[in-house]
């Protein structure tokens, strides 16, 4: 028999029994769908106490909310359940909760999380005759025996819109002073039912002696379907006092203070658990409709369409002139051929010019005369009235007859040039000179901002991000970039305009809700940032990284109850990722080796994998999130150094016996201690990244470590410390080689060399075949200055089979330390492999340097004339051309190339003096001489 209480108006709780379980001896696994059936008795028609529509469907263990769902559970489960004893109630039991009640049940659950549910074997007596309904002491002071208890953990109906639970629960021995403990109940629900069931159990169930050691398999499938209205209060809003049975205090006869149940022990030795199902008709807590969710964020994010052109202005004034002008031509030719066609047909190109002068003066009579000259100039003059508006700004009389001459010159000739470039375009020359330009894509443009950033030329990013956007404004990714950009260089109001920009361009995009949530925490929003992360679990289900930002805004709310719900649904839609990895990694393996050669798009924020070295090796960004961070960088080097020394692993072990009241992520932690599986790569598929490191064939993974990767994507620097706190308590995670990385990269940022390398030397002896590791390590000792180490470093990275996740700037590095060190065929093979990757002007202004050393000059001007294609802003590529050309004896494009050097103010003062000794030794190129 099981029972277990419900809260009820009256004083007494409402308790529900499921009594008479049938006994199954094993060997065959119960079918579904099965029929549930009314708890009643003595029902003779077959099939009658089968409820309608109401079957068993039983599902995965892994979507059970129970504690035997995880994949080591499977084969004993799979046992218990087919080859081993059970007993099967396939009962269904309904009450209804009236408002009180219900908020009653809140108060319970959220006072305590667990629910108890008690299982005990009541032997059935058969009554002699003539003496019906009296039993001998004996029998009543036997009657609960093998009395055990399941602490079904209730909180998931306090999650938004949850309005099912079904688990298998363990059954423990019943002890009142551990009852009271885990669920502040003081009495057993079969306190006050032991007489009734004695007296009135008629029918069959299971009669076994006492003494015979019970090792059985549980199973209950039940559904508590409770109604209740509206306005109920959601979690938080009360505490509940301790919950105390209202049931009856009067002690049973006979029975005494279970401090000791060596039969219910049994249930433990046994593995016995209970598989039971909870189902409310409405949720307790409400959850926000998606369309709610789509309207506050429609709301705090207005569309805002393109501005329409102006009807007035300059241009639009200087287009109606160039159409009056084409209108007016079009006429006059009209006019031409009724007077001279027919002699023109004759003539063909016969006609000298004299006749063409004589057919001029003819033209311009016979407009004069028919007053459709005087129409033509009315008609011309409302286009040059607007010019005179809207492109001279002349709206008042002027001062004197000087001014009002010069104006008009003025004027007259921008007329005639406007009225030529208007009839060139209705009748356009033969030839047409064509102007040789290189285009420059997006994916350029993005390169050339990024390494403006790493050699912190923040304005020059800037302008490369606004290129971008000029050319393609409703491309909501540039918005993105731009807006990392901005955080890096720590903006935060102008990234949340670019974020909010881009979700008002796709409501439904996930990278921009969740952006716009980060930028929200950060600047202390929380409504909306609530608002931003629900709508983008609601919109992408299966989206871990949302599900793990929504619990750690929870966790600053200190809403325990939600911040578990979070990170549960995360844990479970990881676990649904990697089980698609491995059929994902072989299809996409094919391919992947030749993506990665292609040009290095993926340094933006959306296509990257592991953009370890990419974050690490950028300037130092303004002081602000280093202080905020300062008990955070504590704790986490204080446990990293206690992991180095142990060499375990921080993994919170689980008790037996379930846990109560525990705060943050340890909860959740504590349920979901899994195997590490296999990672899934979750690439963006318009920006193809370069190949990331594996390891061996697998990568272990965890829901913080997804997120980490996302937020070191987009420069969130400042949210990454919170998720690496977790990262290191998470039983799947702990201090891995890409949680030093990840630690040695935020370090670098803040030019923290010491710790830097104290994180990364961990990261390398956790993992040396990592070329990410010897990559940032590289770029440590670059920054620092120590360039023959970098050089050793950047020289083992490159000679990984496996490339790490950014090659551009190792390439880019290395090739400079050969330049230093006048190794220059070494130089230009490693620039020359970045042209192949990745061309910029920086890579080719390598190759030129280097061949320029080695007295290429062929090679040297055309790989300078490419990077100068590439940009023309640069002072050392017009310098390096200034002495190709000095070398090569062309003067004028010497003079030229050395003018836009100083132009540009070359800093280089080295180069400058190369530069100079070069002109006296040939003799020209400095034409200020």
């Amino acid at each position: 028999m099981v029972g277990l209480q419900v809260p009820s108006v009256g004083e007494k709780d409402y308790i529900i029994l499921f009594k008479n379980g049938n006994l199954k001896l094993g060997g065959e696994r119960e079918p579904v769908p099965r029929p549930k059936k009314w708890p009643i008795a003595n029902i003779l028609a077959p099939g009658a106490n089968n409820i309608p529509d109401a079957f068993i469907v039983g599902g995965p263990y892994e979507e059970e909310e129970g504690e035997l769902n995880h994949s080591e559970d499977r084969e004993f489960r799979n046992q218990a359940e087919c080859i081993k004893k059970r007993i099967i109630w396939d009962l269904e039991s309904r009450c209804y909760l009236d408002p009180s009640a219900v908020v009653s049940f809140q108060k319970r659950i959220a006072d305590c999380r667990f629910w108890p549910v008690e299982i005990t074997r009541v032997p059935l007596i058969a009554a002699p005759k003539g003496k019906a309904g009296k039993l001998d002491k004996t029998e009543d002071e036997s009657q609960l025996s093998f009395h055990g208890v399941a602490y079904v953990n209730m909180v998931p109906l306090l999650y938004p819109g949850v309005k099912r639970i079904r688990g298998a629960f363990h059954v423990y021995p019943y002890l009142d002073s551990t009852v009271f403990e885990k669920t502040k109940c003081l009495y057993s629900v079969f306190r006050d039912t032991g007489h009734h069931l004695i007296h009135n159990n008629k029918i069959g169930g299971i009669n076994s002696p006492l003494s015979k050691p019970v090792s059985k398999t549980l199973k209950e499938d039940k559904t508590v379907k409770e109604k209740e209205l509206d306005g109920k209060l959601r979690p938080g809003d009360v505490q509940a006092p301790s919950i105390r049975s209202q049931s009856s205090d009067t002690p049973l006869e006979g029975e005494t203070p279970l401090t000791h149940n060596p039969e219910g022990q049994q249930y433990l030795e046994a593995g016995t658990y209970i598989v039971l199902e909870i189902q409310l008709d409405k949720a307790l807590v409400p959850k926000r409709m998606p369309e709610e969710l789509a309207r506050r964020v429609k709301e705090m994010t207005p569309p805002r369409p393109p501005l329409t052109r102006r009807t007035g202005g300059a241009q639009k004034a200087v287009s109606d002139y160039h159409m009056q002008i084409k209108n007016i031509s079009r006429a006059i030719l009209d006019e031409y051929h009724k007077m001279f066609g027919k002699q023109m047909a004759k003539l063909g190109n016969d006609i000298d010019t004299e006749a063409l002068e004589e057919q001029k003066c003819q033209l311009s009579y016979e407009l004069n005369c028919s007053g459709k000259y005087f129409a033509f100039k009315e008609q011309l003059k409302h286009a040059a009235v607007k010019i005179v508006r809207e492109k001279y700004l002349k709206t008042v009389s002027f001062e004197n007859q000087e001014e009002l001459q010069t104006f008009i010159s003025e004027l007259y000739v921008f007329l005639v040039d406007q009225m030529h470039v208007a009839l060139n375009q209705t009748m356009p020359d033969d030839v047409q000179e064509t102007v040789s330009t290189i285009p420059t894509s997006s994916e350029q443009l993005r390169l050339f901002a990024f390494e403006a950033e790493v050699n912190e030329d923040f304005e020059m990013a800037a302008v490369y991000y606004e290129e971008r956007l000029v050319r393609e404004p409703q491309n909501l990714d540039y918005w993105l970039d731009y807006g990392a950009f901005c955080l890096l260089i720590e903006d935060n109001m102008k990234a949340q305009e670019c974020f909010r920009k881009a979700l008002s361009l796709n409501e439904s995009h996930i990278h921009s809700l969740l952006l716009c949530g980060v930028l929200a925490v950060l600047m202390e929003n929380y409504e909306q940032a609530e608002i931003f992360f629900e709508d983008a679990t609601c919109l992408e289900p299966t989206n871990v990284v949302a599900w793990t930002l929504l619990g750690l805004y929870y966790e600053i709310q200190n809403n325990d109850i939600r911040m578990e719900m979070a990170f549960h649904e995360a844990f479970k839609q990881l676990q649904a990722q990697m089980l698609q990895a491995p059929v994902a990694k072989e299809k996409s393996t094919g391919g992947y080796m030749e993506e990665g050669r292609k040009m290095e798009s993926s340094l933006g924020p959306w296509g990257t994998t592991n953009d370890f070295s990419t974050i690490a090796i950028k300037a130092e960004a303004p002081a602000g999130p280093g202080a905020a961070l300062s008990i955070l960088d504590e704790f986490l080097e204080d446990s990293s150094k206690l992991q180095s020394e142990s060499r375990e692993p921080l993994i919170v072990t689980q008790s037996q016996d379930p846990v109560t009241g525990q705060r943050t992520s340890n909860i959740f932690l504590k349920e979901i201690q899994e195997k590490k599986e296999t990672s899934k790569c979750q690439d963006s598929p318009a920006f193809p990244p370069p190949t990331p490191y594996h390891g061996a064939s697998q990568i272990s993974t965890t829901i913080f470590m997804e997120t980490i990767r996302f937020l070191m994507k987009v420069n969130a620097v400042q949210y990454v410390h919170r998720v690496l706190a977790h990262e290191l308590l998470c039983p799947q995670g702990g201090p891995s080689c890409e949680y030093f990385l990840v630690l040695a990269q935020t370090h670098l940022l803040k030019k923290d060399f010491v710790k830097t390398e104290e994180y990364i030397q961990q990261a390398a002896q956790m993992d040396y075949l990592n070329p990410n590791v010897w990559g940032v390590k590289g770029h440590l000792y670059f920054l620092s200055g120590n360039h023959a180490k970098a050089k050793a470093c950047y020289e083992r990275t490159i000679s990984f089979v496996v490339d790490a996740s950014e090659m551009h700037f190792i390439f880019l590095r290395l090739g400079l330390i050969y330049l230093e060190e006048k190794e220059y065929e070494k130089a230009k093979k490693t620039y020359l492999q970045a042209c192949k990757r990745s061309p910029s002007c920086l890579t080719w202004l390598g190759v030129g340097i280097a061949c320029y050393r080695l007295e290429e000059l062929m090679e040297a001007e055309d790989a300078l004339s490419e990077a100068n294609a590439l940009n023309n802003y640069n002072a050392e590529v017009w310098a390096y051309l200034a002495l190709v050309c000095l070398k090569a004896g062309r003067q004028l494009e010497a003079e030229q190339a050395y003018k836009y050097t100083i132009k540009l103010k070359l800093k280089d003062e080295a180069l400058l003096e190369e530069i100079h000794t070069v002109q006296e030794m040939v003799g020209f190129g400095d034409p200020s001489f």
